[in-house]
């Protein structure tokens, strides 16, 4: 299902804090946005919880430590009902699988590190969506635009940088 199908976010008027987290319990949000509560649906939410930006893979490893018989195809089905009903955003990052999070309530962006893959959040600066107009929006009315910065995360630099002060051994034997 195409994002431009899907849902908006399920809201309650006390539910956004200042990362976009739920204040309400994950059953009354999976009740009030249609669905059944199930424990594969509560696990899933509270494994992307504790692991923001999870793959599917991810997420059931982390599921199956409380529920192991769960299978794949269940994840996967658990991962887009809750994305279409709009409890998670489903991120699709350039040379990766598609990742998940429960963080929907607000307009973020992403950061990934181009060395090691990690993931972080970016407050938007504007605050609402979209955040960017485009200069000719083909006839379109844009509800989202969504940012990915791409670079160096400090560890990660900091290897780039005392690897660039290393001599190689090609240049050790040069001299």
């Amino acid at each position: 299902m195409s994002s431009a199908s899907r849902r908006e976010p399920v809201r309650a008027p006390e539910e956004s804090t200042a990362h976009g987290a739920a204040s309400l319990p994950w059953a009354a949000r999976v009740r009030s946005s249609g669905l059944r509560v199930t424990k594969q649906r509560l696990a899933v939410l509270d494994a992307l919880e504790r692991t923001p930006h999870a793959t599917a893979d991810q997420v059931l490893a982390a599921v199956r430590q409380s529920l192991p018989e769960i299978t794949v195809q269940s994840v996967y089905t658990v991962l887009h009902s809750l994305t279409d009903a709009g409890l998670l955003r489903q991120l699709d990052l350039a040379n990766s699988p598609a990742r998940y999070e429960t963080r929907v309530a607000d307009n973020h962006h992403h950061a990934v590190c181009t060395g090691c893959g990690r993931i972080e959040d970016v407050a938007c600066a504007v605050g609402h969506a979209p955040c960017l107009t485009p200069a000719d929006a083909h006839g379109m009315a844009i509800r989202v635009a969504d940012v990915v910065y791409q670079g160096l995360c400090a560890d990660c630099a900091a290897q780039d940088a005392g690897a660039a002060g290393t001599p190689s051994p090609r240049d050790a034997h040069q001299g």
